[in-house]
């Protein structure tokens, strides 16, 4: 399956790594794909994974995921 989540608070790099080890670290994410410039994140993931994991995930590493 493909998600793709928007995201909003990265301002660098950092964030773009900080964004992709966090979406990484969930059980059954196959690759994150995060982008600065169109702010959001391309995941691939098995259907085990919900959106709300994915959301959590993000926000416990310090951004946010708007609605």
């Amino acid at each position: 399956m493909k998600t793709l989540l928007k995201i909003e608070g990265m301002t660098c790099e950092h964030c773009v790594k900080h964004v992709t080890e966090a979406l990484k670290g969930i059980r059954g994410v196959s690759s994150a794909k995060v982008s600065l410039k169109h702010k959001n994140a391309e995941v691939k993931h098995d259907d085990s994974v919900t959106v709300e994991a994915m959301r959590a995930a993000v926000v416990e590493a310090g951004y946010e995921v708007p609605a």
